[in-house]
């Protein structure tokens, strides 16, 4: 594939402006979202960005790479024209998530909100916390993002077990079952953990059915909020299968200040910052994956499956 003109969008445009320095092998335009329209779309033959703009069509796009994991803004609800290349930015995401995991598993393990509220009432109360190797926790994914946090948990020896669609086995994972078998391990889970991309398949997949398995279970999304049923959500938690909710994505983002989520207590909320992407992170991955379609690589390693939706 010969790129030799790329559009390049979304809100990190002026930051990503030294590619132009970096890569002079083609051309590029960089231009906030609302000035693109859609003759730059027969301009170009590559478009960068986080994100379709309004006026966004084909054009004569050979390739679209998207900045972040997720590439659900591309390929979700949306008819994509198959011969066009569509690529990702993965970098350290899965480290990252993985840290964000970790942070709440081990806040949570070591009661530090009970500590502080004893703090504020001037209270003394020790007790002993339980120990990370003893949870049981379970990974809905089991891809790239899924399996580093699985991988980052294992090495403190928790008991780690995915849920895929395939239940193909993996071994970061003690084990993985297909979907249709979640029901014989989420009784056990002291946490649950959402990593899977939305599909067709995942959207609504966590609803009334599937949170009636879980008993007390932690739950933490930073997969896609529209893999959630939100009122099954809050339903879950006030019955206790759920007893506490940590939500870094959400169905509508920035989330509705009417949302009943921002005022449970039992819910953490965070404003989709599990995996940021950085700038150096996003020009490497680019820039990669530049160099692989320029030596001839007939699949490029972050190449997206269109038909599967990641």
């Amino acid at each position: 594939m010969d790129i030799k003109r790329i559009l390049v969008t979304g809100r990190m445009y002026k930051e990503l402006e030294k590619l132009a320095s970096m890569d002079t092998k083609r051309e590029y335009l960089f231009l906030p979202e609302t000035e693109v329209r859609p003759n730059h779309f027969n301009w170009a033959d590559g478009y960068v960005a986080f994100k379709p703009t309004e006026s966004f069509q084909f054009g004569n796009l050979q390739w679209v790479h998207a900045l972040g994991a997720g590439v659900d803004a591309f390929l979700f609800d949306r008819k994509w024209k198959m011969d066009v290349v569509l690529t990702r930015t993965v970098g350290s995401f899965g480290r990252k998530i993985g840290e964000y995991c970790l942070s709440y598993l081990l806040a949570d393990l070591q009661r530090h909100d009970n500590f502080q509220h004893a703090q504020t009432q001037r209270q003394w109360l020790p007790s002993q916390q339980k120990l990370l190797h003893e949870l049981n926790i379970v990974i809905f994914g089991t891809g790239t993002i899924g399996e580093e946090v699985a991988k980052m948990l294992s090495a403190f020896g928790v008991n780690v077990y995915g849920i895929s669609r395939s239940g193909a086995a993996n071994s970061h994972f003690n084990k993985v079952l297909p979907i249709t078998e979640v029901h014989t391990v989420l009784p056990q889970a002291d946490w649950v953990i959402n990593t899977l991309p939305l599909t067709l398949i995942t959207e609504r997949l966590f609803e009334r059915n599937l949170f009636c398995y879980m008993q007390s279970a932690g739950f933490i999304n930073v997969g896609r909020g529209a893999s959630v049923d939100e009122n099954a959500l809050l339903e879950a938690l006030e019955q206790g299968q759920v007893r506490r909710a940590v939500l870094d994505v959400f169905r509508e983002e920035p989330l509705p200040e009417n949302s009943p989520l921002w005022a449970h207590p039992n819910v953490v909320i965070t404003p989709h910052i599990s995996a940021v992407t950085g700038v150096d992170e996003a020009i490497e991955g680019l820039l990669a994956v530049l160099g692989e379609m320029d030596n001839g690589q007939e699949k490029v390693s972050q190449s997206v499956d269109v038909k599967r939706g990641y």
